[in-house]
C-alpha cells in the first residue's frame, strides 16, 4: 500500500517534468548538449536518409544502362535459335519447289523468243511507252525474222560466174546476158621464148579455135625441142552468154581434165580435188582468152581502161576467180608484123600461181596476138603471133 502511494504522489511531479521539458523544447533552448549529440547524428541521417528520396533522378540514368542492353546480345541467341528453326521445318522446302517449276516452266518457252523479244521491246516502248497490253504484240516480230533468210538462196545468181566493173567501181554486168560476138575460126600460130627451171628456150606454139552448130572447139600446144609438148584443150557450147565449157583437159607428163556441170553449179576433177562451185559464165583456162574476144568484138565501147572482168576460170584441179583489167592499145613488134592490140591484165590475187597478159587485135576481131603467162617461180611463157590461117 506504501509504494501505491508513491507512485501516486511521483506521477504528478513526473508529468509536471515531461511538460517542462516539452516547453523548453518549444522555447528552442539547447537540451542535452553533450547527450544530444548522438541525436543530431540520427537527425542528420534521417535528414540524409529523407533526402534519398532526390536520387530518384539517377532513373534518367536509367537510359544509360540502355546502351547496355543493345541489340548485340539478342543477336547472339539469333545463330543459336534461329539456325536450328530452319532446320526443323524441313517439310517447308516442298511448298518452296512448287512455285521453283512454276517458274521454270515458262523459261524455256521466254527464252525462245528472247533475241525477237528484245528487238519488238524497243519498238514497243517506243509507240507505246505506257500500255500494258501492247507487250503481247512483241511476239508477232519472231515471223519477219525467217524472211531474211529466204533472200541469200537468191542471191546465187548467174551473175557469180562473170563479173564486168566500170573504171569507178560501179558494176555492169547483171543476170542479163552482155553482148557477145563470137571472132571467125582461125588457126594462130606463135613463136615462143621463155625459161623453165632457169634454163632459156625457144618453140612454137598453135592455137586452133572453131566453132559451129552451137559447139566450139579450142586447143592450143606448145613444143618444146627435145622437151616435150604441153597441150590445152577446152570444148562446150554456145549461149547468149557467150562460151560455156564442158571439160577442159590439160595435157604433159600426163592428162589431167575437169568436167564443168553448169546443170549442178559444179565442177569435177579427174584428179579427185574436192567439186568446186560455179555459175553460168565461168570459163576454164583457155576458153577465157576467147571470151574476152567475143566480148571486146562485140562493144569495145563498153571497156574503157581500168574495166575490169572477171571470170570464174577453172584449171585441171580447181577454180579460181581470173580478173583483167583493160589497159591501154599499144603497137606490138610481132613476128607477123606490126599490130595495134588492146592490153588486158590479170590481176594477182592471194593464192594465185600464175600471171598472165593478153594483147587482143581489132584488126583480128580481138583475138590474141600475144599471150604471156608467168608463174611465181620464175618460169615464163612469151606468145607472139607469126600467122593466121583457116584452120
Amino acid at each position: 500500500m506504501p509504494e501505491m502511494h508513491l507512485r501516486q504522489r511521483a506521477l504528478p511531479a513526473l508529468t509536471a517534468v515531461v511538460l517542462g521539458v516539452h516547453a523548453l523544447a518549444l522555447l528552442g533552448l539547447p537540451l542535452w548538449s553533450q547527450v544530444s549529440a548522438p541525436h543530431t547524428e540520427v537527425a542528420a541521417m534521417q535528414t540524409r536518409a529523407l533526402s534519398l528520396p532526390e536520387p530518384p533522378a539517377p532513373p534518367p540514368a536509367a537510359p544509360v544502362p540502355a546502351p547496355k542492353a543493345p541489340a548485340p546480345k539478342p543477336q547472339q541467341p539469333r545463330p543459336k535459335v534461329q539456325r536450328p528453326t530452319p532446320a526443323a521445318p524441313a517439310p517447308t522446302p516442298e511448298p518452296l519447289d512448287t512455285p521453283i517449276r512454276e517458274t521454270v516452266e515458262p523459261l524455256p518457252m521466254a527464252a525462245a523468243p528472247e533475241p525477237a523479244a528484245s528487238d519488238a521491246s524497243d519498238a514497243s516502248e517506243t509507240a507505246a511507252a505506257g500500255s500494258g497490253p501492247t507487250p503481247a504484240t512483241p511476239p508477232a516480230p519472231p515471223a519477219p525474222k525467217p524472211e531474211p533468210e529466204t533472200p541469200p538462196t537468191p542471191s546465187a545468181g548467174p551473175a557469180q560466174g562473170m563479173a564486168i566493173t566500170s573504171p569507178d567501181g560501179t558494176p555492169l554486168a547483171s543476170d542479163a546476158p552482155v553482148p557477145v560476138q563470137l571472132p571467125d575460126p582461125a588457126r594462130l600460130s606463135f613463136a615462143v621464148t621463155g625459161q623453165a627451171k632457169r634454163f632459156n628456150y625457144s618453140a612454137s606454139a598453135e592455137l586452133v579455135w572453131r566453132h559451129a552448130n552451137g559447139q566450139y572447139q579450142a586447143s592450143q600446144e606448145v613444143s618444146l625441142f627435145l622437151l616435150g609438148s604441153r597441150s590445152q584443150t577446152s570444148e562446150g557450147r554456145i549461149t547468149d552468154r557467150g562460151l560455156e565449157p564442158s571439160r577442159f583437159n590439160d595435157k604433159a607428163r600426163k592428162e589431167q581434165s575437169a568436167q564443168l556441170a553448169f546443170d549442178q553449179n559444179l565442177a569435177h576433177f579427174s584428179t579427185g580435188a574436192p567439186d568446186a562451185a560455179i555459175a553460168p559464165g565461168a570459163q576454164d583456162r583457155l576458153s577465157v582468152f576467147l571470151q574476152l574476144s567475143a566480148l571486146l568484138a562485140a562493144a569495145p565501147q563498153r571497156y574503157p581502161a581500168g574495166t575490169q572482168i572477171s571470170f570464174i576460170t577453172v584449171s585441171a584441179r580447181r577454180a579460181d576467180r581470173w580478173t583483167f583489167r583493160v589497159g591501154e592499145t599499144e603497137t606490138l613488134d610481132l613476128p607477123s608484123g606490126s599490130t595495134q592490140a588492146l592490153r588486158l591484165d590479170k590481176i594477182a590475187a592471194a593464192g594465185d600461181d600464175q600471171q598472165a597478159s593478153l594483147w587482143l587485135a581489132p584488126s583480128m576481131q580481138y583475138l590474141p596476138v600475144r599471150i604471156r603467162l608467168a608463174q611465181d617461180n620464175g618460169d615464163f611463157a612469151d606468145l607472139q603471133l607469126k600467122g593466121r590461117q583457116a584452120p
